[in-house]
């Protein structure tokens, strides 16, 4: 990926066409990472007068068609094609994990009039569906890796099998025959958002995968009012505030900042920690609400279950923070690190991930080891006693975020879509 600069003019796209994005889920009340990255070039390429619909499952959800800000969404019924799955596993398969199969939503990807590329943001039955549609159109199609692949943790990936584990899968036939297992192979382009990924995926794939990092709207969260966010938590003045964003889930690693603030807060009476995120695993948020009320934080710990993505609390919690924390296990990318360098916040994060492959440790981010209270604790504490420090990771990183703007990332992606249309020799059906 060419990353802007910060004299970069206004982008304009090489390519020119439809792009259909293939998700498993977009619904605001449960935001992460794969949604922002859809709506926002999707988005993006509206606004350039493009057509580019989401097609995805109706999970907490409607079926039906229906336009959030700009973008339209088309969703459709599905399945997770094992049995005897209890009704709590297919609650967890929602949340997080699972192959659900669609077949309104391949009839619907056929049906769509004038696509001219398929970008799908899933592998496995949803990805092959992708797949087939677009050999079927003889169109290309390209392929996002967000939340890991080749550098999924074995642990994460054994906990996502966990509620069809020993189940009888009937979907097997259906993931043969959509090519579920040939998704990245077939793929005309794969794009990686962290470089640790991408690496291992050139080793595999060679230069039809690429580096394409998430982006932010600087200017929403450098403009927020930090009020807003502190009325609404009930900080009094003279508060100080530690911030997480990051979905509720033991992938996020909440549990850690909670044990280190305990720990960092005995001392700080002046200190607050917030907590946002919505909640993928609610026995970990469970076992979060444990460790608060152990350590005697009710009062000092919020943990607020997510902001719809256009909520102005959201950048006006990032404004009214003086540290952000990311203490995750694993992470590709990390958008919420942008965020809070766009609001003006430090940043601490674990050392994982595609974390360090933009970040720079001492310049503009702190990181430590993954799953080291000991280290995340001695950095709030360097933070919270040498303003200067604050100041100038701060600085560095202001001038660093300026180059992850997402209308540049959609140019990006845009040249990948056409470099794929004319490698394929692709015409809009």
């Amino acid at each position: 990926m060419t990353l802007s600069s910060p004299q970069s003019a206004e982008p304009t796209s090489p390519f020119k066409g439809k792009v259909a994005h293939v998700m498993r889920r977009f619904v605001p009340d449960k935001w992460g990472g794969t949604e922002s990255v859809v709506f926002n070039l999707a988005r993006s390429y509206i606004r350039q007068g493009m057509e580019s619909p989401v097609f995805c499952t109706d999970m907490f959800a409607t079926p039906g068609t229906q336009r959030f800000n700009e973008v339209p969404i088309q969703r459709f019924r599905y399945v997770f094609p094992w049995l005897f799955l209890s009704d709590e596993a297919r609650a967890k398969l929602q949340l997080k994990g699972g192959s659900p199969l669609s077949f309104g939503l391949l009839h619907a990807l056929w049906r769509e009039p004038g696509v001219t590329v398929i970008h799908a943001h899933a592998q496995h039955r949803l990805g092959g569906i992708a797949r087939t549609v677009a050999r079927w159109r003889g169109i290309p199609y390209v392929v996002s890796i967000h939340g890991g692949y080749l550098t999924l943790p074995e642990e994460q990936a054994s906990q996502m099998q966990d509620p069809f584990r020993g189940k009888p899968e009937w979907g097997k036939l259906f993931g043969w025959l959509l090519g579920a297992r040939r998704v990245l192979d077939d793929a005309d382009a794969i794009l990686c958002v962290g470089r640790d990924e991408h690496e291992r995926m050139r080793q595999r794939y060679g230069e039809k995968a690429h580096y394409v990092p998430n982006g932010v709207h600087t200017e929403r969260f450098r403009q927020a009012d930090a009020s807003a966010f502190r009325q609404h938590a009930g900080l009094k003045p003279g508060e100080k505030l530690v911030l997480c964003v990051s979905r509720i889930d033991y992938q996020k690693n909440q549990r850690l900042l909670v044990s280190a603030f305990a720990r960092f807060a005995a001392t700080r009476p002046e200190w607050k920690l917030a907590l946002i995120g919505a909640v993928t695993v609610e026995a970990y948020r469970d076992a979060i609400l444990a460790d608060i009320k152990h350590a005697g934080l009710e009062g000092r710990v919020l943990l607020i279950p997510g902001f719809a993505p256009d909520d102005p609390l959201l950048p006006s919690a990032y404004k009214a923070a003086d540290v952000f924390v990311l203490p995750t296990v694993h992470e590709p990318f990390g958008i919420v690190i942008l965020e809070a360098w766009a609001a003006g916040v430090p940043v601490i994060a674990s050392r994982v991930g595609g974390i360090p492959g933009f970040s720079h440790d001492g310049q503009d981010i702190l990181l430590f080891e993954k799953n080291d209270e000991d280290g995340l604790l001695e950095r709030l504490e360097r933070l919270a006693d040498d303003a200067p420090l604050g100041e100038r990771l701060k600085q560095q990183a202001s001038h660093e975020v300026i180059r992850y703007d997402w209308d540049e990332v959609a140019l990006d992606v845009c040249s990948i879509y056409a470099s794929a249309v004319i490698a394929r020799g692709s015409r809009t059906v």
